[in-house]
């Protein structure tokens, strides 16, 4: 018995970061870059390491550069940790697992780093995977607190839970993270939106940019639960960009959306720092006529397009920056 399993890239169009806030937000899945699990039959529980989880290298560079873009452990701790959450989630819920042992590796296309949720892509397929495995069936409005408590308990990942509940559900969903709702149910609201509403959509990254997204939150969090007005104000006001978001779709206002986007930025941007060669990536696409904000925490950005020509100032002129413009794939 051969099983594989797949998640995807995600971005999140409208509301980033509020999702770790009792905020709202847009995302969606992006299948142009995925990262898959292979799991099969063993003696033994063997976790398989990747090229990318070596310890040996061409050199000093190498090294360096290794280490920036995958951190210092690859992706062999996400499996582990993955596995001992599976387990304890069964254990807990009284789910009797056979005693079978298996053999898993994973691979990812996922650019790491650049607020495309490379890291979690893994774990959600390696949920997957076990799940198959095992028989066990999971709900899915559970599945992405299992996947954040994942990152968070045992990895000491700052994140939230927009990127598991997108690569959990796929497609294009709303999420409502709203106290009483989290405190009552135990996770947010989501209610997919059916992906042919979006408008023309691009995305562009820059692999120099990645930074662990923790980093950038650590210090808004802190003023945001100190009760900080203007944190907390602006945190509100690009929830609301999310809810505002969500009725342009359903009434496909495109120019709504549009504009939308590029307030979810400016908002950000009066609570958070954003470095010259992030803020250049905005700009540089902006430049063009297309709106844009993060996908994430940095590294990538995401907007709206009119038409061809737009998309082909887009890729000459972020080429320019050492970004690279994809269309999403999201269907």
């Amino acid at each position: 018995m051969l099983i594989e399993t797949r998640a995807y890239a995600r971005a999140g169009l409208l509301g980033n970061p509020s999702d770790g806030f009792f905020g709202k937000t847009i995302a969606i899945s992006v299948r142009n870059f995925g990262a898959s699990v292979t799991l099969y039959p063993s003696p033994e529980l063997h976790i398989e390491p990747q090229p990318q989880d070596t310890n040996v290298f061409r050199s000093l560079h190498h090294l360096r550069d290794s280490v920036s873009m995958l951190g210092y452990h690859g992706g062999v701790p996400l499996l582990k940790a993955a596995i001992k959450k599976f387990a304890e989630y069964c254990e807990k819920e009284n789910i009797r697992l056979p005693n079978q042992n298996f053999s898993i590796r994973y691979n990812t296309s996922i650019p790491r780093q650049v607020g495309l949720s490379g890291s979690s892509a893994i774990i959600v397929a390696t949920f997957r995977a076990l799940m198959q495995f095992y028989n066990v069936e999971i709900p899915l409005p559970v599945l992405p607190n299992l996947v954040l408590a994942t990152e968070t308990d045992e990895l000491g990942i700052t994140a939230g839970l927009q990127d598991r509940v997108i690569q959990c559900y796929e497609g294009c969903v709303y999420m409502n993270f709203d106290k009483a709702i989290m405190e009552q149910q135990g996770h947010g609201a989501y209610e997919p939106l059916d992906s042919r509403l979006l408008p023309r959509l691009y995305i562009a990254y820059n692999t120099d940019l990645g930074k662990q997204s923790g980093q950038v939150h650590n210090d808004v969090k802190s003023r945001w639960l100190k009760g900080e007005p203007i944190v907390v104000e602006t945190m509100s006001a690009i929830a609301d960009v999310a809810r505002q978001g969500r009725e342009a779709m359903l009434q496909r206002d495109a120019e709504a959306l549009n504009a939308l986007v590029n307030r979810n930025f400016d908002l950000r941007a009066q609570i958070y720092n954003i470095s010259d060669r992030n803020r250049s990536l905005i700009e540089t696409a902006r430049s063009c006529g297309a709106s844009a904000s993060f996908t994430g925490s940095g590294g990538s950005i995401i907007g709206l397009y009119r038409d061809d020509a737009m998309l082909n100032r887009l890729f000459v002129s972020l080429k320019k920056i050492n970004a690279r413009v994809i269309k999403p794939y999201v269907v």
